[in-house]
């Protein structure tokens, strides 16, 4: 089944490349300003559900799974400037050909050259497809002995040479492409992604999901898994295999109200989610505490952590440093201790989560005082 997905993907996205497929993509408003100087034929060979690339900030490094003909990243590169870096990964050969060819179109244009474009499957980014393509050339495979060698080859690449990096990743975009992986490989494109991304990065993916599971013939229906429709993500599964590898703070930014396509009853529409990857150090105590705002009455986070609205709840250093980024920043008021805690000191909930902190913990080893409203500065 994955063999014949993904050959199907291939075929679909190579006559793309070549001819425009109006079907493949749904209605996307772009910033006008960055399309200015991105070729034509880019713009036409567009085939996404929404725009990643509006998330995009200066100097990030940013990876675009999928890359196609290189519109996202040709707008990222604007985006991130001269300091900043764009890498594409895509696997149909017309589609990186078509990208390369007007990649120093776009530098010349903008004034530098920071995009490049790789060949390989999104759900292994350790692994260029050029080198193994190489070494093909040199060791085809005849037998099963070759094939041994192959096998062997592309993981020797893949720890010494990998096509992208640990932890190297401010930023990873996709555009209407993620659907088009396999279920079996879904997951390992995630890990992929966590795996590439810094601490604190983010990943901002447009794809179509349904507001149904797609029944197993609509899955084995090979046109409309490469039509974007068969291999899309029910709309809370999306959210839960984020979570499920180990992203927080997954949030729907964009979910579009009218389906894209429906297919026996079933909704296919466009929708943005957001995630970061967060920080798998020890959790220590640091007499740290943080309170909900509101305006629900309390909230779980993603490892089950609840936050009470008013309440100062006692939480890791690691707990904090989310709380303190985003996407929660605008909905937490972090309380740093009144004297800093130095050593680390092993953070523990009770069987029933966290805990609350005293005020009185957060000032501890200060000198208790009374404040004269009749002196000093008045808030009033």
């Amino acid at each position: 089944m994955d063999m014949k997905i993904s050959s199907s993907v291939q075929d679909r996205y190579s006559e793309g490349a070549s001819e425009l497929q109006p079907e493949l993509c749904c209605p996307v408003n772009y910033n006008a300003e960055y399309l200015k100087i991105i070729p034509a034929e880019v713009i036409e060979r567009d085939y996404g559900c929404g725009d990643p690339s509006q998330y995009v900030r200066q100097g990030d490094v940013v990876l675009d799974l999928g890359s196609g003909g290189g519109k996202i990243c040709f707008i990222a590169s604007q985006v991130v400037g001269e300091g900043g870096r764009v890498i594409g990964v895509d696997m149909t050969e017309e589609m990186l050909e078509l990208a390369r060819r007007n990649a120093p179109v776009v530098a010349q244009r903008i004034g530098y050259s920071n995009v490049e474009f790789k060949k390989g499957n999104i759900q292994d980014l350790k692994t260029d497809m050029e080198l193994v393509d190489k070494y093909l050339k040199d060791h085809p495979v005849t037998d099963s002995s070759g094939y041994a060698g192959l096998k062997s080859k592309i993981q020797k690449l893949g720890n010494e040479s990998p096509m992208i990096e640990d932890n190297s990743i401010d930023i990873i975009v996709s555009n209407c492409v993620l659907n088009l992986v396999s279920d079996e490989e879904k997951i390992l494109l995630f890990n992929e992604m966590y795996r590439v991304l810094k601490v604190g990065g983010r990943i901002a993916i447009s794809d179509i999901v349904s507001d149904e599971v797609s029944p197993d013939h609509l899955k084995a229906d090979e046109k409309l898994w490469s039509g974007c429709i068969s291999g899309a993500f029910q709309e809370y599964e999306f959210g839960q295999l984020l979570e499920d590898v180990g992203f927080h703070g997954v949030t729907i930014d964009k979910f579009d109200k009218d389906p894209w396509q429906v297919v026996e009853g079933i909704e296919y529409r466009s929708m943005t989610v957001l995630a970061w990857k967060g920080d798998n150090s020890q959790a220590c105590d640091k007499n740290q505490a943080v309170i909900y705002k509101g305006p629900w009455k309390q909230v779980t986070d993603e490892t089950g952590n609840v936050f009470t609205r008013g309440k100062r709840m006692a939480v890791s250093n690691v707990v904090f440093e989310n709380m303190k980024n985003e996407p929660y920043s605008n909905q937490m008021i972090g309380i740093e201790p009144h004297l800093e805690v130095g050593e680390n000191i092993s953070f523990v909930t009770s069987c029933s989560g966290l805990l609350e902190r005293p005020a009185q913990e957060t000032k501890k080893g200060i000198k208790p005082i009374t404040t004269n409203p009749n002196q000093g500065d008045s808030c009033c």
